[in-house]
């Protein structure tokens, strides 16, 4: 088995937190797919005058989710899409279809991707990677309004 090297390991910023803010986007759906939300929310945080902390998002709903994922090659969603139809099928046999055929498979699948994220805020912008967005996933096959809880802890 092959390891890999640890490199030097570096503090960036240190002190206490000492505010924190809350907040909220809604985000309509055009139905099943990933909807960029990496805009709104940095400018969320940017407004903030949080320079360094840590910030949660939360989806607040059972049938959506939250990813990090690359943001330039539009294949990559694609090929993700497919791989989350392969794990939980539309037209598999579920008990739950209470709310329709769509409504188990986007339980499954909302199960594998994530409720929420965190990410560090340095400098008073979110530290992801150059290739690097924040989506929501609407695992429905119709469109929602879906709620994102936002909540930045720093100083």
């Amino acid at each position: 088995m092959t390891q890999g090297t640890v490199g030097r390991i570096e503090t960036v910023e240190a002190g206490a937190a000492t505010r924190q803010t809350l907040g909220r986007v809604t985000v309509e759906t055009p139905g099943p797919g990933f909807t960029d939300i990496t805009d709104p929310v940095a400018r969320w945080t940017a407004a903030s005058g949080i320079a360094s902390g840590l910030l949660t998002l939360f989806c607040r709903h059972t049938s959506a989710s939250l990813i990090i994922q690359e943001n330039a090659d539009p294949d990559v969603r694609r090929d993700l899409t497919t791989a989350l139809e392969r794990l939980a099928p539309r037209a598999a046999r579920y008990a739950h279809h209470t709310e329709g055929p769509d409504d188990m498979p986007a339980h499954i699948r909302a199960m594998l991707t994530g409720a929420f994220l965190s990410i560090p805020v340095v400098g008073g912008r979110l530290a992801l990677g150059t290739w690097q967005g924040v989506y929501l996933i609407e695992h429905r096959d119709v469109p929602h309004r879906r709620k994102i809880a936002l909540h930045l802890v720093g100083a």
